[in-house]
């Protein structure tokens, strides 16, 4: 099944926070996730730079932090929720504000935006999507070894029926493999890249990308 982008929040069996993010693709997967000096952001892959210019949705910031959480998201609604964040809005009304100012991106297929945020322990994490006919954030009270999921297309419902009952990773890029192939989100077509966030005792988050 092809269900477009991924944006996941999850608790390891350790008691670390995680937050993913996968870019499957049909159209452009000429693409890769790379480090920045405050992020992790998704750009074309060297000899495709052009492809920006057919759809300028392609390459944005998908990974940020701010007051100690992580931001994760599959457009440039990373800056401005990471923004709001910092000026001490919290989570749901920071999705909010910012997926309703944004709306879904306006290109040939209505692409909804998706977005996650999840505090280093794990115990809370948010998902929120805008689509052409919803605006819908949730939170999770998340369990050890548990993730719950929304994607672009077909999954595109926060939800508790969008989990994973058996995540069960202990680095950011054994998230970053997870969500490219395993658990549940083996079941889903074309991936393509992953940055992924896991939590640490200290309070920060260790980061990955694929």
């Amino acid at each position: 099944m092809y269900i477009g982008r991924i944006v996941a929040v999850g608790r390891t069996l350790q008691g670390q926070g995680a937050a993913l993010y996968r870019v499957s693709s049909r159209s452009f997967p000429n693409r890769q996730s790379v480090q920045l000096e405050k992020s992790i952001a998704i750009v074309p892959k060297p000899g495709f730079e052009q492809d920006i210019h057919r759809n300028p949705y392609i390459a944005y910031n998908c990974l940020r932090f701010a007051k100690g959480l992580c931001v994760v998201s599959n457009g440039s609604q990373t800056d401005p929720v990471t923004e709001k964040l910092e000026a001490g809005m919290g989570p749901r009304d920071a999705l909010a504000t910012v997926m309703l100012a944004m709306d879904y991106e306006h290109d040939s297929l209505d692409t909804p935006r998706i977005t996650g945020i999840v505090d280093p322990a794990g115990e809370t994490g948010w998902l929120a999507i805008v689509r052409k006919d919803a605006l819908i954030v949730r939170s999770f009270a998340l369990k050890p070894g548990e993730a719950f999921y929304v994607s672009t297309y077909e999954k595109n419902v926060p939800s508790p029926e969008q989990r994973d009952g058996a995540f069960d990773v202990s680095t950011a890029q054994e998230a970053c493999d997870y969500i490219l192939g395993k658990g549940v989100f083996a079941e889903f077509e074309r991936p393509i890249s992953a940055a992924c966030a896991l939590g640490q005792a200290d309070g920060t988050f260790a980061t990955a990308f694929k």
